[in-house]
């Protein structure tokens, strides 16, 4: 077959958390741009994000059960063979029923048996790891798979291969000149003066908002203000944080046009989720990692490489305050010649080409197949 060939079935299995949804929607979008005829579905559970989004986007979800690995010996770790068997069973019966060309996984409940189940039925897998700290389905996955893409240099996966994230098209094709000024009046803010963006992902970052917001002990909003920049505050849709409504500061609880939130920002303070740091990597825009500290810790290690590059800085979650900003991002706002150090290194370690470089994987893993 042709790297275009109309008839081919590709079956991209993921979901749970956007983490893992919005890649594989980019990189369904991808195949979908180039092979308009090609059959392009996806493996989900009922439980995750993927049962809302995947449809939403156009594309046909088949189902899996949710068969979470256990972590201790109880009465779900001794259901999990067999359950674990049924779900193997149900994805080869997609496989076979819809011919199936390739599996590509991106992590989740679904991909662990969706690696199996192609591995049976003889057909090959492509593994997309989104984390540089990798899942356990992908550590597994990427054993036996043809081809095995990452979006973090270092991240502990066999004959792994640099390939970026596969990001949203709205970032990708973001020119962030041509919108500063739609972006200025629609936070209300004023397009020439520099603006710092604070935000900690759709429920918001108790330390960041702490620190920055008007409270007790934080304040560090004025600090920005009094150094002649702009703030664009995303708190998150739970804060309780009460909006001074002063000239410069832009607090909101949630932002549906983060595009337009990119191209005002000339400094981002953020948490450190794989694709938040792709996609301000990928913008070339300077950053203060916080990286949340629940977890496998697996954040740090996502801002490490763009630290490594010189493209961001890095402080920890228990000690971000009002005093460390005012200590150490105030000063960065100040430091025109650093921060142009950090966006050139950080437009040089970006990749806007991730979802393109997945689908090469994938050509990959079926010439190799034939």
């Amino acid at each position: 077959m042709s790297s275009s060939d109309p008839s081919r079935t590709y079956l991209l299995a993921g979901g749970g958390t956007a983490g893992h949804v919005n890649p594989l929607l980019a990189v369904a979008d991808a195949l979908r741009a180039r092979e308009p005829e090609a059959e392009i579905l996806v493996l989900g559970t009922r439980e995750g994000l993927e049962a809302r989004l995947v449809p939403e986007r156009g594309y046909e979800l088949l189902f899996v059960d949710k068969v979470p690995f256990p972590r201790r010996p109880d009465r779900a770790a001794a259901a999990f063979p067999s359950r674990f068997r049924r779900a193997i069973g149900q994805v080869r019966g997609h496989i076979v029923s819809r011919g199936v060309d390739v599996v590509v996984g991106f992590g989740g409940y679904a991909s662990a048996p969706a690696y199996v189940a192609a591995r049976r039925a003889r057909v090959p897998v492509v593994v997309h790891e989104a984390n540089a700290k990798p899942g356990l389905a992908n550590v597994l996955g990427a054993r036996t798979a043809a081809a095995v893409g990452v979006a973090f240099d270092g991240t502990p996966l066999a004959r792994a291969q640099v390939v970026g994230m596969p990001l949203r098209r709205e970032v990708v094709d973001l020119d962030r000149d041509a919108l500063r000024a739609e972006a200025a009046a629609h936070f209300g803010l004023r397009a020439e003066l520099p603006t710092l963006l604070v935000f900690g992902g759709s429920l918001g970052a108790a330390r960041l908002n702490a620190a920055f917001g008007p409270v007790a002990g934080g304040e560090a909003w004025r600090a920005v203000r009094d150094a002649g920049w702009q703030l664009l505050h995303v708190t998150g849709e739970r804060s309780e944080l009460v909006d001074p409504e002063a000239e410069g500061y832009a607090l909101r609880r949630y932002v549906d046009r983060m595009d337009l939130a990119y191209a005002l920002a000339d400094l981002i303070v953020s948490r450190a989720g794989a694709a938040t740091v792709s996609e301000i990597s990928a913008l070339g825009i300077p950053a203060v990692y916080v990286p949340y500290a629940v977890g496998n810790g697996e954040q740090a290690l996502n801002a490490r490489s763009a630290v490594k590059a010189g493209a961001a800085r890095l402080i920890l979650d228990a000690e971000f305050t009002g005093d460390r900003v005012r200590s150490e991002i105030v000063p960065l706002l100040a430091d025109a010649a650093a921060r142009t150090r950090m966006t050139d290194a950080a437009a040089a370690a970006g990749e806007r080409s991730g979802a393109e470089n997945v689908v090469a994987l994938i050509d990959q893993a079926l010439a190799g197949d034939r």
